[in-house]
Formats: C-alpha cells, structure tokens, sequence
C-alpha cells in the first residue's frame, strides 16, 4: 500500500506525513510536492508534483493507492488544480481520495465554499471512492495576528460575537492520518471543529490573561477591518477577502458543536489558550 500526500512540505502536509509514520512505514508515504528539494528532510520518497501540470501528474500518482489531496493554496485557481489531480488519478488508478475541505462546504457563506464545493462534485462524478474532510478553521488563522495585534494595542476583526470552533493544525493533521490508514472511512463525510468556540473578544481576552497586558478586541465593519489590511501592506483582493472571512464568522459558518474532529482522534482538541501559549512562546 503507498499513501500519497499532495502539498506535504506545507504547514499541514509535514504534520500529516509525521502523522502517518507513526502508524505505517515511511516506505509507504509519497510526497507529492512541487519542489521535491525540500521534502529532503522528511525521511519518506517525494517526488513532483504541480496542480498546474496534468500530463505530469498521472506518472507522480503511479503505484499511489491512497491519496490525501489537501487543497491548494492558490484561492481562485483551486477548483481547476483540483479537477487536474482527480483526472490524473483516475488515470492513475488511484483507489481512494481523501480531500481537505471546507466546514460545511454545501451551506457555508465563506467565499472560499465555492471551490470545495466544486472540487466535492467532481470528487463524486470521479467514480473514485472518496471521503470528504471538512475541515474547520485552524486556530493558527488567528493566533499568528497576535503579535501584531500585541504591537498596535489591540486585537482588531468583524467577527462580531461570532462563535469560532477552531482547532490546532496539528489536530486536523492526526484526523487525515487516522482516515487514511483505515477504509471503513471510505465514503464519509466529516465536519471537523473543535470542541470549545469562542469569539475574537474571547481570544483577546486570553492574551490579556496570559500577557498581563489588556488587548482589547476591536469589532469594525468589514469596510474599515479590510481598509486596514490594505494599509498594512496586503493586497486589497486578499484584505477583503480576509474581512469577508470574518463576516462569514460572525454568522457562525465556522462553528460545529459535533465533535466529530475529537472523536476521530481519540481526545480532546487542543485549546485555544495552548496555541495562543506557543504564539506567545
């Protein structure tokens, strides 16, 4: 059996690899990377392996029997690389994609649906078996502003009182793991969150706890929230998109109270205050 893992040099696909040696032989893991170079350091083979190149990525999925394909990175082009990798590996003859997608992928407001949405139809057109795993906002999405946020004087966002049920990377890396190392979850559709949400006034509250130091949050409109972004130096494309991700929050499309992430992994999912520790750290 070789398990296949796209993007694994990036911030989740290492997790996920560190993840899977722990349950099989790293003879059995493939990286599937666009800059095999820099998978040198992960102990398992790698080769290349771009959205952008289809003829290429039939021969990268040979032998691949199982395939995590964790969801590109490039907002806008996603829905087309990851129609390319479905294609190549029915060529291939892949036997299961596993696909990181969004938290309630078919109700969500967040502009980034509508590409899960499209890569999970054609994942079922695929006649591939597939199992779907929407995956939650990680709780690093916000932890890495709170030394900017620290800097300034205060924790700014349009969540409102949104509630937020985030996880650590690290949680959803173990959940790809466990799925892909046992077919009985072959077919299933996960909603995957953390157990305890909060809102941003929430997290803004535990950096103060843990610094000393009041950081109070700042609700703005999502006009003034993405102006600032642009100010600081983001494109103003990414800027409204990010206030628009918090728009979305503020209407709960990123929380789920089914556990269904820490009943998957066998615990608890980290809290928030640990990952706002190891920012802070």
């Amino acid at each position: 059996m070789k398990i296949g893992v796209t993007g694994a040099t990036g911030q989740l696909g290492r997790l996920v690899v560190e993840e899977l040696k722990k349950r099989v032989s790293a003879d059995a893991i493939v990286a599937l990377v666009r800059t095999p170079s820099k998978a040198a350091d992960m102990g398992v083979e790698s080769y290349e392996f771009d959205y952008n190149n289809p003829d290429d990525l039939v021969c990268a999925l040979a032998g691949i029997d199982r395939l995590l394909l964790i969801s590109s990175s490039e907002i806008g082009q996603r829905a087309r690389q990851h129609a390319n990798v479905v294609e190549a590996a029915k060529k291939a003859g892949v036997k299961w994609i596993v696909y990181t997608s969004l938290l309630h992928a078919d109700t969500s407001s967040l502009s980034l649906a509508e590409e899960h949405r499209a890569t999970e139809k054609v994942l079922k057109e695929s006649g591939i078996p597939y199992t779907l795993l929407r995956n939650g906002w990680y709780t690093e999405n916000y932890t890495g502003s709170i030394p900017g946020a620290i800097a300034a004087g205060a924790l700014i966002g349009s969540a409102g009182n949104g509630k937020i049920a985030s996880a650590a990377r690290a949680d959803f890396a173990e959940a790809a793991a466990v799925v892909l190392t046992d077919q009985e979850h072959q077919h299933k559709v996960y909603e995957l969150a953390g157990d305890n949400a909060y809102t941003l006034a929430d997290l803004a509250a535990e950096v103060s706890r843990q610094t000393g130091n009041a950081l109070p949050y700042q609700d703005l409109s999502e006009a003034d929230y993405a102006g600032i972004l642009k100010n600081v130096g983001l494109p103003e494309g990414l800027a409204y998109a990010i206030a628009g991700w918090d728009v979305a929050a503020s209407k709960n499309d990123l929380f789920d109270n089914g556990h269904q992430l820490s009943k998957l992994i066998g615990h608890a999912t980290t809290p928030m205050s640990d990952t706002v520790a190891a920012t802070l750290a």
